[in-house]
């Protein structure tokens, strides 16, 4: 990271004025007389005297305020030498005050009733999520910080962990939602874990495939992997619907079932899978400008596909087979609807 500072300036040149209370007392002053001299001079009365004029005519509302000219309160000795009694020369702000240059924040900032600092800084040669790390780290090893002082994280890293973040849960939702749906398709919770198995296989793909092209995690990469795990359950459907057709309706064993499905549906599997990983080849390869931000998208695809392709037509014959040779052929239905169901009535 470089160019890191502090947003606000917290180093502005001020006048610090330290009233004597002693001596304004001898003068018959108070500090609010003194005060209100100050801002009438520096500012204007329409912070400390209020006062508005209607227009008699129009009926329109002005405000009527005091202030010296800031072409005549052009330097610090005339600031010593404003009155501060009405009508009288004596006595004039330096005779009752001190004042000295100093260094004070421009900008005060305050999040309800507490007052924060924001440290800002460019990325340099890394990535958003690389640079978020760092300064988590750099925070924790900052130490406890000390009582009553918060430390948090804002702007753009906390824009990419609250995406990531919701990325993470929606596709958390996505698989509970496909595993329900093909529970209750099936009649059977074996077959949409059998289904959903290629799950794992993708991520490990599309992880692989990203670290040997030293590409980065972020938004377009997790949105690769979640398109490549869709289409890789649709051809896992693809097999094991095929499957459970030849075990259930040819009275085939589970071994022979998934073995002549992986059979007949490796042409489907294999267009499918090719035709998405032509599509993403381009985008993958990052031709063109700009084409570097959205090719981890396409390397996540192909890296899940590829691993999924893998698992589905070798390994994901051999789940099925062994969840379910223990399995009953009857249909579970319990609807008496069903015709084949054991509860049907005719």
């Amino acid at each position: 990271m470089r160019d890191v500072r502090i947003a606000e300036p917290v180093a502005y040149p001020t006048l610090e004025i330290e009233i004597n209370r002693d001596l304004a007392g001898q003068f018959g002053l108070t500090v609010q007389d003194i005060t209100k001299n100050l801002v009438t001079a520096t500012s204007s009365t329409r912070f400390t005297d209020k006062n508005l004029w209607i227009d008699p005519k129009s009926g329109l509302v002005f405000q009527v305020q005091v202030q010296i000219p800031e072409a005549i309160m052009s330097s610090e000795q005339k600031l010593k030498s404003l009155p501060l009694k009405k009508g009288s020369l004596r006595p004039v702000l330096e005779d009752v005050a001190t004042i000295k240059r100093v260094t004070s924040p421009a900008q005060v900032n305050r999040k309800g009733a507490n007052r924060y600092v924001t440290l800002i800084a460019n990325l340099h040669g890394k990535d958003l999520g690389t640079a978020s790390r760092a300064v988590k780290q750099a925070i924790k090893d900052a130490g406890e910080p000390p009582r009553g002082v918060t430390v948090w994280t804002e702007g753009t890293i906390k824009l990419l962990d609250d995406t990531l973040s919701n990325l993470l849960s929606g596709l958390g939702v996505a698989i509970i939602a496909i595993f329900l749906m093909l529970a209750a398709y099936y009649q059977s919770y074996k077959v949409p874990l059998i289904i959903l198995s290629v799950v794992p296989a993708v991520i490990a793909g599309s992880l692989l495939l990203l670290f040997v092209t030293q590409s980065t995690l972020n938004l377009q990469s997790y949105i690769g992997i979640i398109m490549s795990i869709g289409v890789s359950v649709s051809n896992a459907v693809l097999l094991v619907n095929q499957a459970e057709f030849y075990r259930k309706d040819l009275l085939l064993k589970p071994a022979n079932a998934a073995r002549l499905a992986a059979t007949s549906r490796l042409r489907p599997i294999l267009m499918t899978a090719a035709a998405m990983l032509a599509g993403m080849l381009p985008m993958a390869i990052g031709i063109g400008d700009g084409a570097e931000q959205v090719a981890p998208l396409g390397r996540a695809v192909i890296g899940g596909l590829i691993a999924s392709t893998v698992t589905i037509l070798l390994l994901l014959p051999h789940f099925f087979s062994s969840m379910l040779s223990r399995t009953a052929i009857a249909n579970p239905s319990l609807d008496p609807d069903d015709e084949e169901s054991q509860y049907f009535v005719k």
